[in-house]
């Protein structure tokens, strides 16, 4: 059975009970077109590893923390759309090549989801970053959002949510019931995430069948010390 003392706040009883059930071996066909998974290969997975190991230094840990946040973002911005174009080389040739369809934007659900906003700041120079913040209420455990800054116009643009870890997917599907109150459409809107639950992705995507789910790995134990342990509060 799995260790439930680190599932964060928002993961009610029941949750928790769900959270602890064993789990078949889905196919990802069971998730639908929209859940993608980075590519595996040893790279990955020695991170993965390395992040999961409780005896990771703070260090360490943010620092291959970094590593798998950049990989996972460059895979997300693979999921948006990209248009055709012809450029002149310096030698005065002509090639034809491909550039962003202008209107992206990022959104991290604080605090943990902050931590990925480097790595697309890193890949996207002057992208616009919105945030959203999502506490648990202490008497009914119910997820609920206290907190939203985002672009003005960003019903208008594809947006990039960022959220390392999920265990319930109750703190995404808040997140993204307020990106929709600001009618950004649910297909505009790409979940970057590092671990999840299958409980977790079942549940988002049966919430928000059009989003798009990007993650490293889907797993019935999820690092929840992530947050902590990237920002030297564990």
């Amino acid at each position: 059975m799995l260790d439930t003392s680190d599932i964060g706040p928002g993961d009610c009883p029941q949750m928790k009970k769900l959270i602890t059930q064993e789990y078949r071996s889905d196919s990802l066909d069971d998730y639908g077109p929209k859940l993608k998974i980075l590519p595996t290969n040893n790279q990955v997975r020695e991170l993965q590893t390395i992040l999961r190991d409780r005896n990771t230094s703070r260090s360490d840990f943010k620092f291959y923390a970094d590593r798998l946040i950049r990989l996972v973002i460059e895979e997300s911005l693979n999921q948006l759309p990209f248009t055709k174009c012809v450029i002149t080389t310096p030698t005065g040739a002509k090639y034809n090549g491909l550039k962003y369809e202008r209107g992206n934007c990022g959104v991290s659900i604080v605090r943990s989801g902050e931590a990925m906003e480097q790595g697309l700041r890193d890949c996207c120079r002057s992208i616009r970053i919105g945030k959203i913040l999502v506490e648990s209420d202490a008497d009914t455990h119910e997820a609920r959002v206290v907190y939203a800054r985002f672009p003005e116009d960003i019903a208008s643009r594809k947006v990039l949510l960022m959220y390392p870890i999920m265990s319930t997917g109750n703190t995404v599907i808040k997140a993204v019931a307020v990106l929709r109150e600001h009618n950004v459409a649910e297909e505009n809107i790409i979940l970057s995430n590092l671990f999840s639950t299958p409980f977790a992705a079942k549940a988002v995507i049966q919430a928000y069948p059009q989003m798009t789910i990007l993650t490293s790995e889907l797993h019935h134990i999820a690092p929840n010390h992530f947050g902590q342990k990237y920002f030297g509060t564990d």
